[in-house]
């Protein structure tokens, strides 16, 4: 299942630099994650200094 940003994101950009997909990018006001890009992995989730990455419900 892909993972999203929730609005806890403070856009630090540690998600986007980990992606090995590149499937995140800077949204407004916070960083979004392209779902049909995300290969579930979980890179990002693991960096986040505020667990903004979550997988989808």
């Amino acid at each position: 299942m892909p993972y999203v940003i929730s609005d806890a994101c403070i856009a630090c950009g540690a998600c986007e630099a980990e992606c090995p997909a590149s499937a995140i990018s800077e949204g407004d006001p916070h960083y979004v994650i392209d779902e049909s890009t995300c290969i579930d992995c979980g890179a990002c989730s693991g960096v986040c200094p505020v667990d903004a990455p979550q997988e989808k419900a």
